[in-house]
């Protein structure tokens, strides 16, 4: 027979190859190396016949060099025995069966082994010589051309490649049945399977098989596209039937992430794939409908799963139970809880979905959750219910680890979602916060309402003294709230009471020099007890504020303009949300200072206001105490005068 090219269908795996007679001795020298290689060939005929004589340890390209070098003798001849070109079409046939059954091979076990290696290189560069040869003979008249030419070896290759990838991704699921056991369904069984065949067969490829190509055929990524076609191909089989939802989110998993990520992008791999040259496994029509599919499902399990939370937590409030109590602190399940469904579906999402810009389709409901959560709790609280106290302190552990959670998260949250709902965390937290402080600041306003009298500037009458025995007695009841918590109330509880103590300075009525330096004495001693009192409670974040009312004593003893000046503006700078009208208040308490002398420090104050961008500012005080309206208009005619 003399039969050129392969034309046949590919996807035919017995058909890519005629019958041929092939040498007995051929024959005896070439075994093949697994089953499955004498089953893709066993449309070969193997009879006896005159056989080209070849040594088992010829390299096949110098077989192939000399069937060309007979093939060019021969044809040279103005006339030759038809016999000797039935030969050689017998001898080209046989080294192509040698050829085909090393590339067939390609990925059998002992390909590891350097000879094998060997053979396949060398079965390469036969086939390139045998493109050559095709080459040379294609502008020769057509009578004049063996009639094998042009055989089209490389053409062969490539198809023979196909039909391996599509059988090898087929055998995959049988083959490593026992390795997906763990998985729950025939669907993921097979992606799997398939998507591990393509990883290890690529790695061969590139740790192996590679260097047996010269780079310009670039089999890797040869290699790469057939198993990006049949891979896609075989997910689109098992998309043709309407899949499960578990089913869609693990394929929508190797789609989105393992393929792109944990096999073309894989370290040994990286860079090498022509990735975008591959595109998605998915149509994108049909990916975007799966995406669309889980995001609609994905939102409805986290509405729901945030609503149940919430609604258990509701019910354990109103059943008039105490909180567990974990560490001797209340604590409530909820923010653990909440998390776990947030921080499981960023994850999952990731993994699922390519368009980050559609996770606010599933975060929104976390902003919806944390709105009904912070009205949720102020309705319980103006309830009046017997557990309220043990309840907010539970919430406010709550509020924290959220606080933390959303804090540390950065993937995921946009910036302007991440704000709101820590605002809202916030309203939660200060909500809570009310529930405590609030009984306490009338007591608080009754301990101080002496203070800048004389029975406080003597020591006659403890004021301070009172106070803090007060809040001792107190804060006796926040012993079962988180310290974390505790600490963070306190903190908010100091910052009101020096609120107090200042809004009464702003209103002294002392104005002899004598008198304020007395009572700027009595401020120090003041401030440095309110210091060791939240100390000793564990709040040691409240030393800005006994550093104001140093500042602010120090301001209140010098009388000199050029002092008052120079506290003022560290005043401003360490203090930026004091405004003018503060500047003025407290400027009024200095009977000694002239007009220009006002004049002056207020222009100093606000020059050096500048300079204060590179300083490391206190949290904003002065903002929360209101100055009567008459002060902002004298701050005004004294910047125009």
């Amino acid at each position: 027979m003399r039969g050129g090219g392969v034309e046949g269908n590919p996807g035919e795996a017995r058909r890519w190859m005629p019958k041929l007679r092939i040498p007995a001795k051929i024959r005896n020298n070439q075994k093949l190396k697994n089953q499955h290689a004498e089953d893709q060939l066993d449309g070969v005929q193997l009879e006896k016949g005159q056989p080209e004589e070849v040594q088992q340890e010829e390299r096949l390209e110098e077989v192939s060099r000399r069937l060309n070098l007979r093939e060019d003798e021969l044809f040279s001849q103005d006339s030759h025995c038809e016999e000797e070109e039935d030969q050689l079409q017998r001898d080209f046939e046989g080294l192509r069966v040698q050829i085909w059954m090393a590339i067939h091979n390609s990925f059998s076990p002992p390909m590891s082994a350097e000879g094998d290696l060997e053979v396949l290189r060398s079965a390469v560069a036969a086939i390139l010589q045998q493109e050559e040869q095709d080459q040379r003979w294609r502008d020769s008249p057509k009578e004049q051309v063996p009639v094998w030419r042009p055989q089209r070896w490389f053409s062969t290759h490539n198809q023979l490649l196909r039909q391996m990838v599509e059988s090898r991704l087929s055998r995959a699921v049988e083959e490593n049945s026992q390795e997906t056991d763990q998985l729950s369904s025939v669907v993921k069984k097979q992606v799997c399977c398939m998507g591990k065949r393509v990883k290890e067969d690529l790695l061969m490829v590139v740790r192996k098989l590679k260097d047996c190509y010269p780079a310009k055929v670039d089999i890797l990524n040869v290699y790469a596209g057939l198993y990006h076609q049949t891979f896609s191909a075989r997910l689109a089989e098992l998309i043709s039937s309407e899949l499960e939802m578990d089913d869609c989110i693990y394929l929508l998993f190797w789609v989105n992430h393992y393929y792109p990520q944990d096999i073309l992008e894989h370290k040994e791999l990286d860079g090498q794939i022509k990735t975008a040259c591959l595109g998605s496994l998915l149509l994108k029509d049909t990916l975007t409908q799966m995406e669309e599919q889980y995001l609609t499902h994905k939102q409805e399990k986290v509405n729901l799963w945030l609503n149940v939370a919430l609604r258990k937590e509701q019910e354990s409030w109103l059943s008039g139970n105490a909180p567990e109590l974990i560490d001797s602190y209340y604590f409530s399940p909820l923010a653990i809880d909440v998390i776990q469904v947030v921080n499981g579906s960023l994850t999952e999402f990731n993994y699922a979905i390519k368009d980050q810009n559609k996770l606010v389709r599933i975060t929104v409901h976390l902003e919806n959750f944390l709105c009904s959560y912070k009205k949720y709790l102020e309705d319980f609280i103006k309830g009046n219910h017997g557990n309220t106290h043990s309840v907010v302190k539970a919430q406010l552990v709550c509020e924290q680890q959220l606080s933390d959670y959303l804090g540390r998260q950065t993937e995921g949250l946009s910036e302007e979602l991440r704000r709101r709902c820590l605002d809202s965390l916030t309203a939660l937290r200060d909500c809570g916060y009310r529930y405590f402080t609030c009984p306490l600041l009338g007591p608080i306003k009754v301990c101080l309402r002496e203070l800048w009298k004389p029975v406080w500037v003597d020591g006659s009458l403890p004021v301070i003294d009172s106070l803090l025995e007060f809040l001792n007695k107190q804060l006796g009841d926040l012993k079962d709230l988180k310290p974390t918590c505790r600490q963070s109330l306190l903190c908010v509880l100091c910052q009101e009471v020096v609120r107090q103590y200042v809004k009464k300075m702003m209103k002294m009525k002392m104005r002899s020099k004598d008198q304020q330096g007395a009572a700027a004495q009595k401020m120090t001693e003041d401030a440095q007890k309110l210091d060791c009192f939240f100390k000793e409670e564990g709040c040691a974040e409240t030393f800005w504020l006994c550093e104001m009312l140093f500042i602010l004593a120090e301001i209140l003893r010098v009388q000199d303009p050029a002092s008052v000046q120079l506290e003022l503006v560290n005043l401003a700078r360490r203090f930026p949300d004091i405004s003018r009208a503060h500047v003025s208040e407290l400027l009024s308490l200095k009977t000694g200072l002239s007009a220009a002398d006002v004049r002056s420090i207020r222009q100093s104050v606000e020059e050096n206001r500048l300079l204060v961008g590179s300083t490391i500012h206190s949290p904003p005080f002065f903002s929360s105490i209101k100055v009567k309206w008459i002060n902002n208009k004298i701050n005004q005619i004294g910047l125009k005068t």
